[in-house]
């Protein structure tokens, strides 16, 4: 796929670096890793603001669309419009739907269709692959 953001990996681990990204988060982002529940840096994060790729900078969710799934990831029940872009995942011996940066192609994770609010969504998101801006929106 194409994307508006193109980089060499190269690019990609010297813009990480610079930016101080956590330990995994070339991998995460690139290669689809997924980091360990629980361990991620905003998945108890709270505050007012909004959280964007980590990779291009790309507003993705503000934080009023957070919420606790408990399931050891942030997590999101509405993105930015046209922030994230939809790709069928078939890896691990299942079905399910990757997102990616629509910017960058960055993966932050996956939606599921089980939320709890009216959108019905829980995204799911990789610590790792969001940069969180305290007080803007």
């Amino acid at each position: 796929m194409t994307y508006k953001i193109e980089k060499t990996e190269d690019e990609w681990k010297a813009l990480l670096a610079s930016k101080g990204a956590e330990p995994g988060a070339f991998q995460i982002t690139r290669h689809a890793a997924t980091e360990r529940p629980f361990t991620g840096k905003y998945e108890a994060v709270w505050d007012d603001g909004s959280y964007h790729c980590i990779c291009c900078g790309a507003k993705l969710f503000d934080s009023d669309t957070k919420f606790d799934a408990g399931c050891g990831w942030p997590s999101f029940d509405k993105a930015v419009p046209g922030a994230i872009k939809d790709i069928r995942d078939t890896s691990h011996g299942m079905v399910r739907t990757e997102t990616v940066c629509a910017e960058c192609g960055a993966h932050l994770g996956h939606v599921f269709e089980d939320g709890p609010t009216d959108t019905g969504l829980r995204y799911c998101m990789n610590s790792a692959s969001l940069d969180f801006h305290a007080g803007k929106k």
